[in-house]
């Protein structure tokens, strides 16, 4: 026979879009840092917000422009 098997209930919408933020602001930290190591005296948050402005503050599309290489 058998078993019955549960699915574990999905995430809201909410819990998946707070997520794949926190993933894209990890990966823009980590951009932020390794251009901190090339230009000494620039504080990581300016170096942070010049990536995210490019693309209108919007962080999907700052990094999908930079992982396009634009």
């Amino acid at each position: 026979m058998a078993l019955l098997k549960t699915k574990p209930p999905e995430k809201s919408l909410a819990e998946r879009i707070a997520e794949f933020r926190s993933e894209l602001d990890a990966w823009i930290d980590a951009k932020a840092a390794e251009l901190k190591e090339d230009t000494p005296g620039v504080p990581v948050g300016v170096l942070r917000n010049l990536l995210t402005a490019r693309a209108g503050a919007c962080q999907c599309q700052a990094v999908q422009d930079m992982l396009e290489g634009k």
